[in-house]
């Protein structure tokens, strides 16, 4: 897995160091409340449990199924919404924590669909957002690392469901793909 690796982007203890400052932000932003956690799989789950661990208060989390990449390296431009239920957040603090701001599409849906299912509030935060421009009009609240418009892997990001159990961002050689 190590030998597909072209290059490492955003190294372990940087990231670990990044979690700390996020939690402090959100902590700071939700006073005294109980937090529902939402986070997205499958890629935001080691992001999501190493940054919940860092908040201490109540939290209660819920992972929900949506898909807009289906195993390639690009969105197809759909999200699809793999749980036919969504987590109780009527009157509710909510954070949707996912692995990676791209298109936007995914995070928008997301908030949009918490937002009519009656959340009070809704805040985002992604270990990654591409500087680049959105198909939809979304921006996190949280931002671990900005990076270029490139295909990542590493830290929960896959490519076709390998190589998210490095403890880094990469990029894959081109032999990989």
């Amino acid at each position: 897995m190590e030998d597909d690796v072209e290059r490492v982007l955003i190294a372990e203890d940087v990231i670990d160091k990044r979690l700390d400052v996020l939690a402090r932000h959100i902590e700071k932003d939700f006073p005294g409340e109980v937090i529902q956690v939402v986070v997205l799989l499958k890629g935001a789950l080691v992001f999501a449990a190493d940054l919940t661990r860092r908040l201490p208060r109540m939290l209660e989390i819920e992972c929900i199924n949506v898909a807009s990449y289906h195993g390639g390296m690009e969105t197809t431009g759909t999200v699809n919404f793999l749980d036919h239920k969504l987590p109780e957040v009527k009157g509710r603090q909510v954070l949707v924590l996912d692995d990676i701001l791209d298109t936007g599409l995914t995070l928008k849906a997301v908030v949009d669909r918490l937002k009519e299912e009656g959340a009070a509030q809704v805040k985002t935060a992604v270990l990654l957002a591409k500087d680049k421009e959105r198909n939809a009009d979304v921006e996190a609240d949280y931002v671990g690392f900005f990076i270029g418009d490139e295909f990542v892997i590493g830290y929960g990001l896959d490519y076709q469901g390998r190589y998210r159990n490095l403890p880094y961002v990469g990029t894959l050689k081109p032999e990989a793909v």
